[in-house]
């Protein structure tokens, strides 16, 4: 099924973002609100501790299966904000590489944070999204 999600480009800004400036979805649209995807196995247990990178594939697998239980996929997300626990630009690229290629050619806008401190133990890595579907 197509998604609802339409992604916008803007000409008048600048083009050095890897994502749309802005997305939409229609009317009739139902919103999926995803709670932070975390870094977390089946058990419960941190995954890939130490490795920015690790974590956020984990996010991001975390966050496929949460869409697909409320009947999304990846191409219905409109936005995402990515938490990374540093305050180094490498270990956000880092993260940012592993959310940039899930997404493929459905790259919706998204802000990209350094933050102090996330919830779980060992924990470097957070996913937040916003995904429409419109339900046959």
């Amino acid at each position: 099924m197509p998604s609802a999600v339409r992604l916008i480009r803007s000409s008048a800004l600048a083009d050095v973002a890897e994502y749309a400036y802005a997305a939409t979805a229609p009317a009739d649209a139902r919103l999926i609100f995803l709670a932070g995807s975390c870094p977390l196995d089946a058990t419960g247990a941190t995954v890939g501790v130490g490795d920015h990178a690790a974590q956020a594939a984990q996010c991001i697998a975390n966050l496929r299966t949460a869409l697909a239980d409320a009947g999304a996929e990846i191409t219905d997300v409109i936005s995402t904000r990515v938490l990374v626990a540093s305050t180094k630009r490498a270990d956000l690229v880092a993260a940012w590489s592993v959310v940039r290629d899930a997404f493929g050619t459905h790259d919706v806008p998204s802000t990209l944070l350094g933050v102090t401190v996330l919830g779980y133990d060992d924990q470097l890595v957070e996913i937040e999204a916003v995904a429409a579907v419109v339900d046959p």
